[in-house]
């Protein structure tokens, strides 16, 4: 388990490489939700989302020798953009395999930063690749499998922590859980009257499959939301999760989209399904806790193009 210290030694880290987000409230979700909401806006990030945090926080960590044996990574699009972006910045080689459902924007990004990215049929064969490169002696990035990677993500709670007004809830998404994990122990030290919800969708419930069997079990992908599609959480973040979250939630791929877009209409940012899946999340929570709720909800990432919002509101049949 991570500590506030540990969050707070990654954000000595990355300060100066990261931006501070904003932290806002929001009129248009707090008029759609009917209860006070504050937006963390992580969409605003470098690379588009929260994963420059535990990948800068990683490779300032690495010593020489590791820095020269470049590093790998495995991603369903934004640790690979991260890692890309920042391993360039630092002068360091990277590989990031990624599987073709990945976003084609997302591949073009990490090979343009210079990163060589090896692209696989599905997730699994991503991770199975990611093992044996390992192997062949470059340096893991792992995405959430990682105190310090989870550290730097963990500084998205501390600034929530210090930039928010007073909140009762706060949502966050889950692909493989390291977001969650450092975000629920910063608040757990910070603000410890919070409750913290995971939210996933349909087809990429690794971390609620997780609590039901009581530890990681491998689950079958079928989300359209590559992003939050982990084959598996891990032990360390299951850990996190199952002790400082209050619930997990699962919404459908069809009503995360349609949190895309009402995102785009009512709070004016243009965010992936990831952060989408919020708001029917949302609404569900609110149903729980009642009256007197005040929101917060970490807006992970804005890496969709307009091309990826059409096709999937017109399979959805979305308007």
């Amino acid at each position: 388990m991570i500590g506030i210290a540990d969050i707070e030694t990654a954000a000595a880290r990355i300060a100066g490489h990261v931006v501070r987000t904003p932290t806002v409230p929001s009129p248009g979700l707090s008029e759609l939700l009917g209860v006070p909401v504050t937006a963390k806006l992580e969409l605003l990030q470098r690379t588009g989302s929260f994963k420059v945090r535990g990948a800068a926080a990683k490779l300032l960590s690495l010593g020489e020798a590791e820095r020269a044996a470049g590093v790998v990574a495995v991603s369903g699009g934004n640790h690979g953009i991260a890692l890309a972006v920042m391993a360039a910045a630092l002068d360091v080689k990277a590989t990031v395999v990624m599987p073709r459902s990945a976003p084609v924007r997302a591949v073009e990004i990490a090979e343009s930063a210079g990163a060589s990215v090896r692209v696989t049929d599905d997730m699994d064969g991503a991770f199975g690749l990611m093992r044996r490169l390992q192997e062949e002696g470059l340096t893991l990035v792992h995405p959430f499998d990682d105190p310090v990677v989870i550290a730097g993500q963990g500084t998205v709670g501390l600034e929530l922590a210090e930039d928010a007004g007073d909140l009762t809830d706060v949502l966050v998404s889950i692909g493989g859980g390291g977001l969650i994990a450092g975000v629920a122990a910063a608040l757990a030290a910070r603000r410890p009257g919070v409750r913290v919800w995971g939210v996933e969708t349909e087809g990429a419930r690794a971390m609620s499959a997780a609590l039901a069997a009581g530890g990681p079990v491998a689950v079958e992908l079928t989300s359209i939301v590559s992003t939050l599609s982990a084959p598996a959480v891990s032990r360390l973040t299951y850990a996190h999760v199952s002790e400082l979250v209050t619930e997990v939630l699962v919404v459908e791929d069809r009503e995360a989209v349609r949190g895309s877009l009402e995102l785009a209409d009512h709070a004016k940012v243009w965010a992936e399904p990831a952060a989408g899946c919020l708001l029917p999340a949302a609404r569900r929570v609110l149903e729980r806790v009642g009256e007197g709720a005040r929101l917060g909800l970490v807006v992970c990432g804005g890496n969709a193009t307009t091309a990826d919002m059409i096709a999937w509101a017109r399979h959805f049949e979305l308007r």
